[in-house]
Order: C-alpha cells, then sequence, then structure tokens
C-alpha cells in the first residue's frame, strides 16, 4: 500500500489546549474489537428526555420501565412495574396503542428488514388535574408493547398543512434527480432544511463489510469539508449496520445526555436487559458518544438507506448544539429516507437497464458469429467475447480442452478455476472483484502467484466445464478521514477514531481489486450460458449421432473386410492349384514364355493370399475382445524376442533395454504383437555402427499427456534413415510402406497399422519423432504408444 499522510500539525493546531492535553494523557492501548463486541440494542437505558413502558399484550401489566417515570410521567417507575398499564393510560389509550401497532405493521420486525413504528398522541393527568399532552411512539418486542412517551413540544400541535407541502417539495426534487450522486446531492440539501442541523452527508458503503465514502454534503460556514473522503469501515460496526437495516431513522438529542436505566435492569425469564432494537429512545454507546465528541458534535441523526433489504449508506447529520425532533419531524425524515431509498433504486434500475440493453445487443452479435461455429470461436481473436463484459480476457474449458483470449492470460487461473468451480450451482454466476481477499491474499502475494484480481464464471456441469472471464488488478487511490490500517486515534474526549475532516486527509492506494461486476453483465453472463448451453446440448446430440453411425459404419466394414477376405481366399486357391498342375501336367510342353507366366500367376496369388491373412487379422482386431491383466513389460519383452527372434538374428540386430521396465495392465497377446512388429519394421531400419552389428532401442519414458497429467510411454528407437514428417502419418495406413516391397527386407504395409489399432483399442495414442538423437547411422525413428488411463502401476 502507498499513502503519503498530511497535516498532522494542523490537527493539532485547532484542538484547544485543553484538547490536546487530554489527548497527551490518554492511554494508545485502546481495544477496538471491544467495539465491535458491544451488544448496542442491551444497553439497558434510554435517553432522558423520555419515559418508556413495555406492558405484557396478553394481560396489560406493566414489565419494564425506565427510572424516569416520576419526572417525565408522573408516577414512579417502582409504582409502575408489575401493576395494570391501563391505571397510567386507562383502558381506552391503552386500545388504541395497541390498535397502533397493527394498523402502522409496527411488529416485531426482523433480522432482514425494517420494524416499523406507530406513532400516536395520549395525554396523562397530573397531580394537579392538568392534562400533559405525549407524543408516543409504539411497538412490540416478543410479547411486550413498549410505549414511548416525549412531552408534547412547547410550540404546540403538529400542523399537517403546514409541514407537508415543505415535504411534498422535497420529494419532486428528488423525482428530477437523474444519477446517484445527484439524487443524494438533493437530498442532503433538503434534510438539512427539515431538521436544522449544521452538517448532513450522504454517505455510501462499499459492500455490507467495508467502509463508507462521503458523495454529498451541504454544511453550514465554517465547518471542513468531507465530500469524497472515506471512512474506515470501523465508524460503523456490524452489529450498528444490523440495528440501521432494521430502523430507518436514529436520533441522538444530546451527546452529554445522562442515560437513564432501566426497571428492572435484568427481565425476568431472559437475564438480559429489555431489547431495544426497536427503540427510538435507546441509550447510545459510550464508544459513539466519544467518537461523536471528539469530532465536536452535540446532536446527531442517521437515517437508512435500504437497496434490496441491505444496508447501502446513510444520511447522516451532525449539530453543533443539542437538538430534539419531534415525533413528526422523525417521521417526516423517515419518510423521506424511504422514497431516496426508492428513488436511488430507480436509478439503479435504469441505469442497469440501460447497461443491460446495450450488452444484449453485443451478446446478440456475438451468437450470431457463433450459431454456425464451433463454441471454441466464442474465443478467437476479435470473437469481442472479452469486451462482452468488460473484461480483460475470456476461458472456456470443455472437458481437458482449455481455450483464452486475453493477454497476458493469469497463470493461476486454470487451477483458480478448478478450486472455485463447487462454490456454486451450476447455471448460476460467481463473481468477486476481490479475489485475493477471498482466498486470503495480499495484493503482492496475488500478483507473485498470478492470481487475477477479478474473476466472474459460470459452471455448465459438474465435470469442471465453465466459462470464465477476469479482470486486472485496477489500483485505486482513496482519500480517508483517517489512516485506514490504525483507524482508533486518541482524541480529547477519549482513544476514538479522531480527528476527521480534510485537515487529516489520509492518502492510500486500494489493491488487488478489479472493477466491479455490474448486475447487467451478470445477467448477459446467464444468458450466455443458458444459449451456450443449448448450442452444447445440440452439438453433442448430433456427435452422438454421428459416433452411432460411425461405429455401425466400422462395424459394417469389419464385417466386409472379414468376409470379402475369407471369401476370396477359395477361389484364390483355386487360381495358384490349376497354375501348378498346367506346370506339372503339360510343362514339357510348353515354351518358356508360358511357364514363366504360369510362375508369375502362382506367385502373385501367393502374394494375394497373404495380404487376404493379414486383412483378416486387421479386421478381427476389431471384433476380438481385451483381456487386460496386470504384466511384466519386461515379459512381454521376451515374449516378443522368441517370436521374431530368428528374423532379428539373421539381420544381426540386437534390442537394447537401457533400464527395466515397468509392469502395465493390457492384454498379453496384443501387446506382444505391437512390440514384435515394432522391432520387425526397426530391424529394417537399423543402421551398422561400424561393427556389423546393429540395435533397437526399448525403454518406458514419462510424457505429459494432452489434457494435463503424466503418462508413461514405450518407446522403440532405430538409428535407420528415419521418416519425413509429411509421410509419418502414411505410414501408419493399411498397406502404405515408403518403399518398394522387395526393399528393407520385403513386407505387407500392414504392420504398423495393426500396432496403431491395438494401442487405440487400450484407449492409448500411439505417434512417430524422425530424427532422434541415435548414436550412429542416421537420423532415426522413434515410435511411441501409451496403454491409456490405466496403462501403467
Amino acid at each position: 500500500m502507498s499513502d503519503e499522510v498530511r497535516g498532522s500539525d494542523d490537527v493539532r493546531g485547532w484542538l484547544s489546549p485543553k484538547a490536546v492535553a487530554a489527548e497527551a494523557g490518554v492511554s494508545q492501548e485502546f481495544d477496538l474489537s471491544q467495539c465491535v463486541r458491544e451488544p448496542i440494542h442491551l444497553l439497558g437505558g434510554v435517553q432522558s428526555y423520555g419515559a418508556l413502558v413495555a406492558a405484557r399484550l396478553h394481560d396489560a401489566v406493566v414489565d419494564t420501565v425506565s427510572r424516569n417515570a416520576g419526572d417525565v410521567l408522573g408516577r414512579a417507575a417502582g409504582e409502575l412495574v408489575g401493576r395494570p398499564v391501563t391505571e397510567l393510560v386507562g383502558d381506552e389509550q391503552w386500545a388504541l396503542a395497541r390498535e397502533s401497532t397493527e394498523v402502522a405493521g409496527a411488529g416485531e420486525g426482523t433480522p432482514d428488514g425494517p420494524a416499523a413504528s406507530g406513532v400516536l398522541s395520549l395525554s396523562l393527568e397530573s397531580d394537579d388535574g392538568r392534562m400533559r399532552l405525549f407524543d408516543v411512539t409504539v411497538h412490540r418486542v416478543a410479547e411486550l408493547l413498549v410505549l414511548e412517551f416525549e412531552p408534547r413540544a412547547a410550540d404546540g400541535p403538529f400542523v399537517f398543512q403546514n409541514f407537508y407541502p415543505r415535504v411534498r417539495l422535497a420529494l419532486h426534487r428528488l423525482q428530477g434527480a437523474t444519477s446517484v450522486t445527484e439524487c443524494c446531492a438533493a437530498a442532503v440539501r433538503e434534510v438539512q432544511a427539515l431538521t436544522g442541523y449544521d452538517r448532513v452527508v450522504a454517505y455510501r458503503f462499499d459492500g455490507a463489510e467495508g467502509p463508507g465514502q462521503v458523495i454529498a454534503e451541504v454544511r453550514n460556514e465554517g465547518r471542513e469539508p468531507w465530500l469524497g473522503l472515506w471512512f474506515p469501515a470501523s465508524d460503523i460496526p456490524p452489529q450498528a449496520r444490523r440495528l440501521y437495516a432494521r430502523n430507518w431513522i436514529r436520533v441522538i438529542g444530546d451527546v452529554d445526555d445522562a442515560t437513564v436505566g432501566l426497571l428492572p435492569e435484568l427481565r425476568e425469564g431472559t437475564g438480559q436487559p429489555l431489547d431495544l432494537s426497536g427503540s427510538t429512545l435507546r441509550t447510545v454507546s459510550g464508544y459513539h458518544l466519544e467518537y461523536l465528541r471528539n469530532i465536536g458534535v452535540a446532536s446527531s441523526m442517521s437515517v437508512s438507506l435500504l437497496r434490496d433489504g441491505e444496508l447501502w449508506g446513510l444520511i447522516a447529520c451532525h449539530g453543533d448544539e443539542p437538538r430534539r425532533l419531534t415525533p413528526e419531524v422523525r417521521a417526516a425524515c423517515e419518510f423521506f429516507g424511504i422514497a431516496l431509498s426508492l428513488q436511488l433504486a430507480a436509478i439503479a434500475e435504469r441505469e442497469q437497464a440501460d447497461e443491460l440493453s446495450g450488452r444484449r445487443r453485443a451478446l446478440a452479435a456475438l451468437l450470431a458469429r457463433l450459431s454456425s461455429q464451433e463454441p471454441d470461436a466464442l474465443l478467437r481473436p476479435g470473437s469481442g467475447m472479452a469486451e462482452l463484459l468488460r473484461a480483460d480476457g475470456a476461458l472456456l474449458v470443455r472437458g481437458t480442452e482449455v481455450t483464452a483470449t486475453g493477454d497476458p492470460v493469469p497463470a493461476a487461473l486454470p487451477g483458480l478455476l478448478e478450486r472455485l468451480a463447487g462454490r456454486g450451482p451450476v447455471g448460476e454466476v460467481w463473481s468477486s472483484d476481490r479475489v485475493p481477499e477471498v482466498l486470503g491474499l495480499d495484493a503482492a502475494e496475488a500478483e507473485a502467484q498470478g492470481v487475477p484480481a477479478g474473476l466472474l464464471f459460470l459452471p455448465f456441469n459438474r465435470a469442471g466445464d465453465l466459462l470464465a472471464w477476469w479482470r486486472h488488478e485496477q489500483p485505486a487511490p482513496r482519500e480517508w478521514a483517517a489512516d485506514p490500517a490504525r483507524p482508533v486515534r486518541t482524541g480529547p474526549g477519549g482513544e476514538r477514531l479522531t480527528p476527521r475532516g480534510s485537515a487529516a486527509v489520509h492518502r492510500a492506494t486500494v489493491r488487488g481489486r478489479s472493477l466491479p461486476w455490474s448486475p447487467a453483465q451478470r445477467v448477459v453472463a446467464g444468458e450466455l450460458w443458458r444459449e451456450m448451453s443449448g448450442l452444447l446440448s445440440r452439438r453433442m446430440a448430433e456427435l452422438e449421432a454421428r459416433n452411432t453411425e460411425l461405429a455401425r459404419t466400422n462395424e459394417d466394414l469389419d464385417s466386409f473386410a472379414h468376409a470379402a477376405a475369407h471369401d476370396l481366399k477359395e477361389p484364390l486357391r483355386g487360381i495358384s492349384n490349376a497354375a501348378a498342375f498346367i506346370v506339372e501336367d503339360a510343362g514339357a510342353v510348353l515354351d518358356a514364355t508360358s511357364l514363366r507366366r504360369l510362375t508369375t500367376v502362382r506367385r502373385l496369388a501367393e502374394r494375394m493370399d497373404g495380404l487376404l491373412d493379414s486383412l483378416l487379422h486387421f479386421s478381427r482386431l476389431g471384433q476380438v475382445g481385451l483381456e487386460r491383466d496386470e504384466l511384466s513389460l519386461d515379459e512381454v519383452v521376451d515374449d516378443a524376442l522368441l517370436v521374431a527372434g530368428g528374423r532379428l538374428a539373421e539381420q544381426r540386430v540386437t534390442v537394447v533395454r537401457p533400464a527395466p521396465l515397468p509392469r502395465v495392465r493390457a492384454d498379453r497377446e496384443r501387446l506382444r504383437e505391437v512390440l514384435e512388429n515394432l522391432f520387425v519394421n526397426a530391424a529394417k531400419y537399423a543402421a551398422d555402427e561400424g561393427t556389423g552389428e546393429r540395435r533397437v532401442w526399448v525403454e518406458a519414458v514419462p510424457v505429459a499427456e494432452p489434457g494435463g497429467g503424466e503418462a508413461v510411454a514405450v518407446v522403440v528407437r532405430d538409428n535407420g534413415i528415419g521418416i519425413p514428417p509429411g509421410q509419418q502419418e502414411d505410414v501408419l495406413q493399411l498397406f502404405r510402406r515408403l518403399h518398394r516391397r522387395e526393399e528393407r527386407g520385403g513386407g505387407s504395409g500392414v504392420g504398423l497399422a495393426v500396432v496403431k489399432r491395438i494401442v487405440e483399442r487400450h484407449g492409448g495414442r500411439l505417434w512417430l519423432e524422425s530424427p532422434v538423437a541415435a548414436p550412429g547411422g542416421g537420423p532415426g525413428t522413434a515410435v511411441w504408444f501409451t496403454l491409456g488411463a490405466t496403462d501403467t502401476l
């Protein structure tokens, strides 16, 4: 992280001598985790300007009362607990309070959404017989109905007709905003006009648990600007965010207010204080009060901004003096927060709809090019695949084939996708703009390992086929109101997050993140997945049909070859015999030319008989099943040499094994036939090393498989004339030779074709390599083969 801090001397300059002394005298050992763990909904107290009464719904008996009930309500807390609440508010007003929760929907709320509150006016008779008016906020907590009394303001009752035009005008201005920042800028102006706070800001969170940024601000003269500054996530810990998500509004009338406790302190049956999650009067954490005092705030209000039920941001209001807001003004601000949340959601939806429309047009163009091509065409240069999601590259995994576009492709991407593929269901988008954070890596480690900062992918199936896009890191400079690596600093009111403002800007660059993936990009990725899934399904069906037809054709060809070879041998024998009888019976009377011609007929018949035997043998290889056993490859080589040894000895050829060979799982007879053919074939081309002796080498070598992984290949090498690259495929075909039949020891041209078929029947592969490094002689040839997934033990 690169950073620059400025203004530390300026900060101390604007603090008073008393504040500087307080700062110097406080320990630097503040434990921030205490703040994070604090149960702020169970603090057991309320703000002193109002009183709380909680009564059981089923019998109307008072369960819990704030200890200032005597001062606020005229009835001591001890006199109310355990007594019917109707003795305080009367039957009619109690029924009205119960009804208000049903009408307003002010139930208990849920952890996933805001809890509503009913507001009504109640009157209580004082000792002197006068009626005192209260604004009462009502909500439920389990089996309790909680009433929070606030004395009616001295300036008289709320007049809706006077207040409504201001709210209506504010909402109208919101509706005219066309962007999030413009909407928030209008909102903070209107909230300040409604409430009179000295500073009002709109604050947006970077994710559910991330820091926040001030994106709009209005402030009275003489206050430092906060616009654009980032604030550490610890400013608003997780439990506070959960309460903000449940309650649209939170007001602190005076940071120096003396908290009023509850009676009883702990509820019977739970052993805990009354849950004040939905309370208007709920007291404030001491940590938060220190925070407000340290930044010079005497009163505050926060209005929640939600999107899809999640906390998106806040409208935060700060006052230089204590300030009480009437329930009507709070209700207006709450309503305003709801309207602003809806407007922000509408703006976001409009922006997403515009982006989605453009990306769908790009998707349609891409699919039009793909419709007549293979799916791999998506990853060809110029296809627009990466550009579809504004990514740096894309990757398609199908079985063992990996196709990618983009430069450079992150080195760790294939392994990373294999690791993450199980995190989401098939067909659902998984994305992150901070992959290193997900993996527990810092930016430097991620860069060293080749981990991309952003990743979006869709699994096609459980076999690992998927489509992915990636983005490289985009370092983002930020201006922080405090060092995010050291959010706790000693201040005049205690050790807590201080001071804040443009005089203490901490510049830092955020690493390990890419541009975020937008909802529209996620939608388009899903639509592409559906199109590709359909295309792949159709291609698979076509391929299966072709394979079925090909298998049937191969069976027919094998049957034809077997039948043809078998049926042709009988007339061929007749031709050969007839020629022999003519020579035997009439040889004395025939001229030399006729005898030579008859001899040629017999020789050609014998050659044709040999070719038919080879064809019969080749066709049977496709019909006879394999019997795999665990074998010693050295023993199979010995078997092959017993059969081919005579021919090798005639040509003075020795088979050399540089090292012991491994064990394999294969059909013994078929593997012996492979080695026999390769030894005889290599012996034909082995070169004399100057001693009259010739050698052929056989060994086992580890090789990389095309789809990844490693196998053991058997290789038979010679030092002969070699095979030109353009003819290496030809010699593997049936009856194909590179020389005339009478050259290089003759042969029918079937041997390598038989070897290839046996290897493929085992699930392996065969390939040639020429020239190769071989001692003496010519360039040499190496014939390699594997025996499938279980070829070695």
